[in-house]
Parts: C-alpha cells; sequence; structure tokens
C-alpha cells in the first residue's frame, strides 16, 4: 500500500457531513425542523419543536414529513461517501423527539447511482409555477411511483380524482385564509425563510390550486395552466409517527428520483393541513389509507430559468458535534 494512499475519514466526520447535506431537504415553509446529534459512530435524529407549525400543524405530521426526508437525505449523502447505513426509526419511547438513529456501516462500494442521487440532491428545487404544455413520459412516471417502495404508496389520481382534489385545495385555502392564527404563521415564515425570487410573482391561474402566500414574490410565472400536469397523493396504511416519518423518506426518494429524470415535483400540503379536506382526500382513495401529502408532477418550461433555493440554517443550529468533540 502506497504512503501517499489517503486513509478511510473517520465516522464521525462522514456522520457530520452527510447531517449537512441532509440541510438540503426540503420543509414546509422551509422551516427545517430537524437536529442531529452526531456520535461517534452514529447520528441522531431530532424533531425541533421550536420550528413546528403550531398552527396549521399542530399535531407535527408535516414537521415528521420534513424530518423523513432530511434523514433519507442523509442516507443518500452516506452512500455517496461510501458509507452504508442502518436506520432505527423511533428508537426510544421515552425521547418522543428522537425520530431515528442512524448507524453508518462498514465503508461500502460508491455506485454510479448512489452518486446520481447525491448530486440530485444539489439540483433539487420547487418551483411553484406552472409547469409546460409537455406531458410528463410515462416511463418517468412509473419510476418515480417506483422510488416511494418500501417506504409509502403513490396513487396517480385520475381526471375525476384531480375535480375532487382542486374542490379539496379550494375548500382549504378558503378555511386557512379565514384562520387569522394560521394566516400569522405563514406570513412569519414566508417573511424569514422564504426570499421573494423563490415566490411567482402572482398566483397562478391553475385547476389545482398552489398556496397562496399572501404577498407577491418575484418569479416571472409566464404562460401555463398546468394542463399537463399529473397528480398524486403519497399515502399510507396507518396514522403514526412511523409512517410520517416514512412519508417524509418516500418523499425524498421520489422528488430526486424526479429530479434525475427532469421531472418537476412540488408539494401540495395544505389538503392535509385542514382535517375535512384530509378526510375528503382520504374517500378519494377510497378509504384505501391515510393520505400525507400531495404531489405535481409536470415538465418545467426549458426556456425558464428555475427558482433560487431558499436560505439554509446555519449548521451550528442544525448539527451537534459536542458528542464527539468531548470524546
Amino acid at each position: 500500500m502506497s504512503d501517499q494512499q489517503a486513509t478511510p475519514r473517520p465516522t464521525s466526520a462522514a456522520l457530520t457531513e452527510a447531517a449537512a447535506v441532509a440541510g438540503y431537504a426540503p420543509s414546509v415553509h422551509n422551516t427545517q425542523p430537524w437536529r442531529w446529534r452526531i456520535l461517534p459512530d452514529a447520528m441522531e435524529l431530532y424533531a425541533e419543536r421550536s420550528r413546528q407549525l403550531s398552527a396549521a400543524d399542530p399535531e407535527g405530521h408535516l414537521m415528521l414529513v420534513s424530518c423523513g426526508a432530511a434523514l433519507h437525505h442523509a442516507v443518500v449523502a452516506l452512500a455517496a461517501a461510501g458509507r452504508a447505513a442502518e436506520v432505527r426509526p423511533l428508537p426510544d419511547p421515552d425521547r418522543p423527539d428522537l425520530l431515528a438513529r442512524v448507524t453508518a456501516e462498514a465503508p461500502a462500494e460508491v455506485t454510479a447511482e448512489a452518486m446520481r442521487r447525491m448530486q440530485a440532491i444539489r439540483l433539487r428545487h420547487t418551483d411553484r409555477r406552472p409547469v409546460s404544455d409537455t406531458p410528463v413520459p410515462e416511463a418517468a412516471v412509473q419510476a418515480i411511483v417506483a422510488a416511494t417502495t418500501g417506504l409509502a404508496r403513490l396513487h396517480l389520481l385520475t381526471r375525476d380524482q384531480v375535480l375532487e382534489l382542486a374542490a379539496a385545495a379550494s375548500a382549504a385555502a378558503e378555511a386557512e385564509q379565514a384562520d387569522p392564527q394560521m394566516q400569522e404563521e405563514l406570513a412569519y415564515w414566508r417573511d424569514r425563510a422564504l426570499p421573494p425570487e423563490v415566490l411567482p410573482e402572482r398566483p397562478a391561474q391553475t385547476t389545482v390550486p398552489v398556496r397562496d402566500f399572501g404577498a407577491p414574490g418575484t418569479l416571472p410565472i409566464g404562460p401555463g395552466h398546468d394542463r399537463a400536469a399529473r397528480y398524486a397523493v403519497l399515502y399510507g396504511d396507518d396514522d403514526e409517527p412511523r409512517t410520517w416519518l416514512l412519508a417524509g423518506q418516500a418523499l425524498s426518494a421520489a422528488w430526486l428520483a424526479a429530479t434525475q429524470l427532469g421531472v418537476s415535483m412540488v408539494p401540495l400540503s395544505s389538503v392535509i393541513e385542514v382535517p375535512g379536506t384530509r378526510q375528503a382526500l382520504r374517500r378519494a382513495l377510497a378509504d384505501l389509507g391515510y393520505p400525507y401529502l400531495v404531489l405535481r408532477l409536470g415538465v418545467a418550461d426549458p426556456e425558464r430559468r428555475g427558482p433560487a433555493h431558499p436560505p439554509r440554517l446555519p449548521v451550528e443550529q442544525v448539527i451537534d458535534t459536542s458528542a464527539v468533540a468531548a470524546g
């Protein structure tokens, strides 16, 4: 062996870097409601209640989805660093905010797919503008559905179900606009976590309404009406914290697959935030399961620049390495 050959990086360093990469994960209103604790041979994911939406998400469901997306991002980052990972969800019943413990296993082969997923993390963004009139290739749709296997299920809505979704989304928007606490909370996070350049300059005229953030952004909207968009519901068998966390991992897996395939994906959560409209959405699934999130799939206008990435929290606010430093 050459004396100049690089020695393997310490496990704690790989875990810390994976936690930093997890900061790129999508989260409701860009709240980033997670915190990582790095140990010498493991990393722990905690819910950060101070960044939970108390009005829109009192039960913490969307917080868990956001944390699940960060968890999946971290596992992807470890795979790209040549580390297999074992995830133990909700490992301690006495600590409900401890959502997962991730153990980095022995070095593993870095595959081309692992590197493509890692690249997709950097490229992924949320574009709330209408998509183009180009249909999403069916092969891409099925690949995105397949990406959620083992985590949650993705139900593609029929044309009639899209109309039901549109009615539910409109009802949810009206309910939230009439709720002063929700509007105050939305304005708080919009002003702190969603700069104008990531929000459309005006509401889009689409069949299924996207969230109105209460103030115009600066992102040019251009033509389009989402006529070629596909809608899907991410759902599962029960309504427990474990499955909401899995739903977040499924969201990350589906979004990274979509990014690799050139498909624009936008999560629509308002219909989930209002109990009545979430129940209506469940009826659209013929009571087969519990809906966690709605996803819009489409092909973005190739002539249009993608929006900027919203700001991420400083690593010292989301990663605790004191246990490693003390060792």
